[in-house]
């Protein structure tokens, strides 16, 4: 009996480590590609200090871990499989919880705008140019794994580069995953500019999760 309370003793450690809204927002920016100390506190809108003990807990759980350049402190995650464990335990909040339901909803006004393609065919179209597929995280997000044949265009660049993207094919955007706002504030600046323009309701994490392999590096914007 001692030995089974010590088994599930342990894997309540890495229970408790996610059980925080934070360190689960904080984990969502990690899966996609390291990042310092500073960039996560910005990002999660949270202080330094704040950030750093809530990466400290993930630490000690071993879900990250964390490399020095200089007096830089790089954050990573441990295994790809806690990303699927993290959209595996988003999906079943939101089955379970009406809440999410309501709130994911209200996010979205306009449903529309989601692309209907499943992954397959999404790949095959963007490697025959037949739509373009844009990637709007920010750009080092992007070099750390971006889905294949997709384009590097960051939400903050998109209207000094629209004159460059082709009218006449479809385009589709998709950012960090499925509570990400990016691709949508995306879509809707495409659309209001008379483009045809769609978005992906999974985001990296869900791709990651399924285990599609990812691209690194860059790809051009001009066509």
């Amino acid at each position: 009996m001692k030995e089974k309370t010590f088994l599930y003793e342990q894997v309540a450690i890495v229970a408790k480590a996610i059980a925080n809204p934070k360190r689960l927002e904080l984990l969502d920016y990690i899966s996609q590609g390291e990042k310092t100390v500073d960039l996560l506190a910005r990002q999660a809108n949270i202080t330094m200090k704040l950030a750093s003990a809530h990466l400290q807990e993930l630490k000690s759980a071993r879900l990250v871990d964390t490399r020095r350049e200089g007096r830089f402190i790089y954050y990573s995650i441990a295994d790809s499989d806690l990303v699927k464990v993290l959209v595996s335990l988003r999906l079943l909040a939101e089955k379970r919880l009406t809440s999410i339901r309501d709130a994911l909803q209200s996010y979205d006004q306009a449903p529309e705008s989601m692309s209907t393609l499943d992954r397959k065919t999404l790949m095959e179209k963007a490697k025959a140019g037949e739509i373009i597929v844009i990637d709007v995280r920010p750009r080092d997000e992007f070099n750390s794994g971006h889905l294949p044949h997709a384009r590097s265009i960051p939400l903050d660049e998109l209207k000094k580069i629209l004159s460059k993207l082709p009218k006449n094919k479809e385009i589709i955007a998709y950012c960090r995953g499925s509570y990400c706002l990016l691709s949508r504030d995306a879509v809707n600046t495409l659309r209001r500019k008379g483009y045809r323009a769609s978005r992906l309701s999974e985001g990296i994490s869900e791709w990651i999760a399924s285990g599609v392999r990812l691209a690194r590096g860059t790809e051009p914007i001009e066509n």
